[in-house]
């Protein structure tokens, strides 16, 4: 007697059916992490539908995961936007990444490599070179990047989920109070916190860290705020079918 085995379809379809919902999660937070889609951008559920060829399911239920990351608002009978961070949200978010980068510090210092520095280095110079070319949305990612090092060294993942969530915020807050819109994350700045770490220096890489924030959050200006504009596909970089 021959056995046969049937496959797994609903488990497959289920994955197939989540595929849209990643890729609307994904693209949503690649925008906010170069300032492509700032605070307050309406994300309309049908343009969404359109824009990555699925069903408005997919859509809700990718709203719904960036709601739970802070990254969307979803208001009653209006709508979901870009949540628009308040002066008191952002110096709270601010403190968090303090008290959690400040945190990682111990881990990063017992944990890294020299791999892991030139990494850092590498990401330093990367940053560099898009600021030189006027490149904002890369320096915005890298400046992001160069933090996630910090969580992905000290291997602590909780933490690092945490750190995801508050660097995604800390954009938003810089894109919508800061005057310039750039990260102001000084190269000289962020080499001195690589520097601090392959001196193994734990008190020193935990003042450079919190000196390092404190001058992002000296930047805000809260009577500024930058308005939003260009439509939702140009902002998510998708070109409609």
């Amino acid at each position: 007697m021959t056995n046969t085995t049937t496959p797994n379809t609903k488990d497959s379809t289920t994955e197939t059916e989540k595929m849209p919902e990643q890729a609307i999660i994904s693209s949503i937070t690649s925008a906010v992490s170069e300032q492509r889609l700032p605070a307050g951008t309406k994300l309309g559920e049908q343009m969404l539908s359109d824009l990555f060829n699925c069903n408005r399911a997919n859509v809700r239920r990718a709203l719904s995961t960036l709601a739970t990351m802070h990254v969307v608002e979803l208001r009653p009978n209006k709508g979901a936007f870009i949540v628009t961070p308040s002066p008191k949200e952002a110096e709270d978010v601010f403190e968090a990444r303090r008290t959690i980068e400040c945190t990682l510090a111990c881990s990063v210092i017992k944990n890294a490599t020299a791999e892991d520095t030139a990494n850092m280095r590498r990401t330093i110079a990367a940053e560099a070179k898009a600021r030189a070319r006027g490149d904002k949305p890369a320096e915005l990612r890298l400046s992001r990047e160069f933090h996630m090092h910090l969580a992905t060294i000290a291997n602590n993942q909780v933490l690092e989920k945490f750190l995801t969530e508050l660097t995604l915020r800390t954009t938003l807050i810089i894109g919508l109070y800061n005057e310039v819109g750039s990260s102001d994350c000084a190269e000289d700045e962020h080499l001195g916190i690589v520097q601090a770490i392959e001196a193994r220096d734990v008190q020193g890489l935990i003042f450079l860290i919190d000196e390092h924030l404190h001058h992002l959050q000296s930047s805000l200006n809260f009577e500024h705020v930058n308005k939003p504009f260009s439509t939702l596909a140009e902002r998510l970089t998708i070109t409609p079918s």
